[in-house]
């Protein structure tokens, strides 16, 4: 048994559907990241949480799973590649902690891969890329007519 008193269903949002969201391009940030054992005990991986911020899907969760300690070089060259990608997208090349990655918004290349195990479509981050800057405005010119020589 779990003792809930205090918690009131009247004050929480229920959760919602869970189905995968469609393949795109959505603006996130790393809202938790933490460095986990590999099932089978022979290495690390570092898990990182993204929150869309915008959208429709805004507030959605996504993780990725880099295995930067790991005794398969091509699995670690992967998630340092990945890992490299990240910090280009958010501007910081040299993080001493992954907290440094933390709410700095980037874009999150997200596809649907089906499970071997259970054949469920479920999300996967893919790629990653720096938040596009909106272009400055065009700065108004005084029609030729209107210009004083």
């Amino acid at each position: 048994m779990a003792d809930l008193r205090g918690f009131d269903a009247n004050n929480v949002e229920p959760a919602g559907d869970f189905e995968p969201i469609p393949a795109g391009k959505y603006l996130a940030v790393i809202t938790e990241s933490e460095m986990k054992p590999t099932k089978a005990g022979t290495g690390n991986y570092l898990q990182l949480t993204f929150q869309i911020i915008e959208g429709p899907f805004q507030n959605r969760l996504l993780w990725a799973r880099l295995n930067l300690d790991n005794p398969n070089d091509t699995a670690r060259k992967i998630a340092q590649g990945e890992l490299s990608a990240i910090c280009r997208a958010v501007g910081v090349l040299a993080p001493n902690d992954s907290v440094e990655l933390h709410n700095l918004p980037l874009v999150i290349h997200v596809r649907c891969k089906k499970r071997t195990d259970t054949n469920e479509i479920v999300n996967e981050v893919k790629g990653y890329s720096k938040k596009e800057t909106s272009p400055a405005p065009a700065a108004k010119s005084t029609p030729p007519w209107k210009r004083s020589s």
